[in-house]
């Protein structure tokens, strides 16, 4: 192998969200409180959907996936950003950037999938309600569930095995909290690659196509609903798709402004905090939007929690 192609760079520098002691131990509290509020919400929303037997359906087997999927998201990052922000050195080895740099777009691409499964659910449950038992069997959506992994965990192993392979001379500064594409394209040795303009497609498709399908799918759901006679009907079919279309809009809306609209004109602060939102918080915000406009799911989260008090007074 020659020599110039072997990476200099052993390890990178993240920066994180620079500033003075006192700033970095109020941000370091924010987040970690953010990150138990994140694990707890998602972890009662598993465990809710795990022991009651009234929530064995597709619809809550679908968002137990979410949960647990939004749990390793946040654990992809937050961790090693916690770290940092009581660390001098904020360094990360050279493989472990590049695995959270592999595990964190795998895990959103999986989100995205998800996402479109979950409206491909509602799409089916409101608009053919007979036939919905039928087509939507328990086989079904675990076939769907898999396919959402497989295809998330392997649209990006091959682009991102040859971003790792490309030469890094230095310097090895990522003025970010977490292994991003921009900044890692920023500080290879290679001009203009091929790959990068190639991981930029596969991003731009996955984020389009899927949002417009998620789009076209409630587009139908609302022609339907507004078909419904009754106001209660309809009323219950938007509280049913109403937390779901709410999750899709925070999460699309951040990445579509990182990854599909044009990001050169954006400073490395405001990617810092779009990161945050859609990375940290919105996972955070999730169980809450689920689970306070669903009567299902809060009682089953009583139980969860308050389990023995709820048996003792009923």
């Amino acid at each position: 192998m020659n020599k110039s192609q072997v990476p200099t760079v052993t390890y990178f520098v993240l920066l994180g969200f620079p500033g003075p002691w006192n700033i970095q131990i109020t941000l370091f509290s924010l987040i970690l409180l953010v990150y138990v509020i994140t694990l707890t919400g998602n972890m009662a929303i598993i465990c809710a959907v795990r022991w009651n037997q009234q929530l064995h359906t597709p619809m809550y087997m679908f968002l137990a996936n979410f949960s647990f999927l939004e749990i390793w998201y946040v654990t992809c990052t937050v961790p090693n950003m916690l770290i940092n922000f009581l660390s001098k050195t904020k360094t990360m080895p050279f493989s472990g950037c590049f695995t959270q740099f592999y595990f964190f777009f795998s895990l959103g691409t999986t989100e995205c999938f998800l996402l479109c499964a979950m409206a491909y659910d509602r799409y089916l449950a409101i608009c053919f309600p007979l036939h919905y038992p039928s087509i939507m069997t328990r086989q079904f959506c675990s076939i769907l569930l898999s396919l959402c992994w497989i295809i998330g965990f392997f649209v990006y192993l091959i682009p991102i095995f040859f971003i790792s392979q490309l030469s890094f001379c230095g310097p090895n500064i990522i003025d970010h909290f977490l292994c991003d594409v921009d900044p890692l394209m920023a500080l290879t040795c290679t001009q203009t690659p091929i790959v990068k303009h190639v991981f930029y497609s596969i991003s731009t498709l996955i984020i389009v196509l899927t949002g417009l399908y998620i789009l076209g799918s409630y587009a139908l759901v609302l022609r339907a609903v507004l078909q419904v006679p009754s106001s209660d009907g309809r009323q219950k079919a938007f509280s049913t798709c109403g937390s779901h279309l709410l999750v899709v809009s925070l999460f699309y809306g951040a990445i579509m402004v990182m990854y599909v609209s044009p990001t050169s004109g954006n400073s490395v602060a405001m990617h810092k905090i779009i990161t945050v939102i859609y990375s940290v918080v919105t996972p955070a915000l999730n169980p809450f939007i689920y689970s306070l406009r669903n009567k299902d799911m809060k009682y089953a989260l009583r139980h969860v929690f308050f389990g023995k008090r709820i048996m003792q007074n009923s």
